[in-house]
């Protein structure tokens, strides 16, 4: 029996290549339209597909490959006997090897496009035939990955094929289940579908391995979702070592708050949570005032900025006592590069990240439990309809401040509480089993400062206990969602302690 090599591929680097590698080793090449032109112009021997089935390519090329004498060829077992019998009655010739890639449909529906031309992206005939192989994988070799060309010659070379046939198969079928989660993502939201249907396929690329995850006993890697909003996933480290889990972590925690302060703002990150927080006329400015929120736990923290890092920005960092674990930004300058790559002692450890804002609209966020996953939109929360509940209105300056620590709170692990000026974060409680606890953290990090401050928490005050615990620290305006049994006894503490009160309707958990 001749051997046969079945070539179907949208990617075609390497190509040529593989092909005559096959040819010296004996195999006939079976192809399809634009693969086979490409490999006759390349100078290789080329059966049509439309010679094997009898049947022209047809409807646009929609059919070319659906056919018992291709799907024979590919699903036949040729250790059985009565398959072979088959096979041999209805002329069919197996296939030892099968090399396939898609449509490309990610790149389609990535840019510009019309629904006609996302629609005549979608491979039907591929996967047929990758699925097909994939599960004879006793007989056939099936490959997906250009980069599998080189150690599947050689395997073939040496008659060794089989021991690496059952993981081009497992490697085949992540390659259709992943891009049919990308089809079926796509489509989903096209239709106006509810996101969170009955299933939910997510197709998931690796993008980065990582030394180990969260602990060193732990494995870990980064995996991008090619669909999905972009965002520290998307980010290009532009100097220093390699990432780590926490790290990753860490760096889009800040990244998802700085995107929601102004432009020029930074946020200093430290196990989750921020520790600092500045919005002022520059990003160097910035970094300084945000670091003073609380200098111990800035060390060795993670800083984001809204906008571009300049060398001022980069000699601030690089003052001495600082040290920092990764710097996000949307750009930096060869002079804040220069400026980071030359500090003297940590200048090798500190990341440097490019990475694209973090969009305002909703997208879906995933969290493991044993056995499952958690799915929910992200907290972008609608503009809130803030009511004063209290006599005092705030003052326009603690209106400012009410809106920076509302800004700040979601981003903060529940219970939460912000204290903040109208541009810079003063404290922050986070984590706490109660909220009064936090109040105290939050007031004791912010100390004098706290004096004429703003308070956020991320939800309601079941008592009056922690409105008490912020006057007597000099608080002047608190907001929060309201919606506690004890709303009104909360509301009337405040009066009776001149603290202007303002009520979201909108609540911030993050735990």
């Amino acid at each position: 029996m001749r051997r046969r090599a079945l070539l179907s591929t949208t990617d075609k680097s390497g190509l040529n290549e593989f092909a005559k590698g096959l040819e010296d080793l004996g195999f006939e090449l079976v192809s399809t339209g634009g693969t086979a032109r490409s490999l006759r112009d390349a100078g290789r021997a080329v059966t049509d597909v439309s010679e094997v089935t009898g049947f022209p390519e047809m409807l646009d090329g929609r059919v070319k490959t659906l056919h018992p004498m291709v799907h024979g060829g590919l699903l036949g077992d040729v250790r059985l006997l009565s398959h072979r019998e088959q096979m041999e009655e209805a002329g069919i010739t197996a296939f030892e090897v099968v090399c396939v890639n898609l449509y490309a449909f990610e790149k389609t529906v990535s840019g510009p496009h019309s629904p006609e031309e996302a629609i005549e992206s979608i491979d039907i005939g591929g996967p047929a035939m990758i699925r097909a192989a994939a599960k004879n994988f006793a007989n056939v070799a099936v490959v997906v990955d250009p980069l599998d060309y080189g150690p599947v010659l050689e395997a073939l070379g040496k008659g060794t094929g089989e021991t690496m046939r059952q993981g081009l198969a497992a490697k085949a079928f992540r390659h259709t289940a992943f891009y049919d989660s990308l089809v079926s993502r796509y489509l989903t939201a096209a239709a106006g579908e509810d996101e969170l249907s009955e299933t939910l396929t997510v197709g998931l690329r690796k993008a980065l391995a990582l030394r180990y995850g969260e602990n060193p006993h732990q494995t870990g890697a980064l995996y991008v979702e090619p669909l999905a909003s972009p965002g520290m996933a998307q980010g290009r480290l532009l100097w220093g070592k390699e990432l780590s889990y926490n790290n990753l972590l860490d760096g889009d925690a800040a990244w998802e708050l700085v995107a929601d302060l102004p432009p020029a703002a930074c946020a200093v990150i430290k196990h989750g949570n921020p520790c600092g927080a500045a919005a002022m006329s520059d990003c160097g400015e910035s970094y300084r005032v945000a670091r003073l929120a609380d200098t111990v736990s800035a060390f060795g923290g993670v800083a984001a900025f809204h906008g571009e890092v300049d060398r001022k920005a980069a000699e601030a960092m690089t003052e001495k006592g600082n040290f920092l674990e990764v710097v996000i930004a949307t750009r930096f300058s060869e002079e804040a590069l220069d400026t980071f790559k030359q500090r003297e002692g940590w200048g090798q450890n500190v990341r440097l990240i490019a990475a694209p804002l973090p969009p305002s609209s909703p997208s879906l966020t995933f969290r493991s439990i044993r056995g499952g996953m958690l799915v929910q939109q992200t907290d972008e929360a609608p503009p809130a309809d803030w009511q004063v509940a209290t006599r005092r209105q705030p003052s326009d300056e603690e209106w400012e401040a009410l809106k920076f620590a509302w800004a700040i709170v979601p981003h903060v692990k529940s219970n939460a509480i912000v204290v903040a000026l109208k541009d810079r974060l003063l404290g922050v409680g986070a984590g706490q089993m109660n909220r009064v606890q936090s109040v105290r953290l939050a007031l004791q990090q912010a100390g004098e400062a706290a004096t004429g401050a703003a308070l956020a928490s991320d939800a309601f005050f079941p008592f009056p206990d922690s409105i008490e615990t912020a006057a007597m620290a000099g608080i002047r305006a608190v907001v929060q969602p309201g919606g506690s049994k004890k709303d009104d006894e909360v509301v009337a503490r405040a009066d009776e302690l001149g603290v202007a009160m303002v009520l979201t309707g909108v609540r911030h958990f993050r735990h």
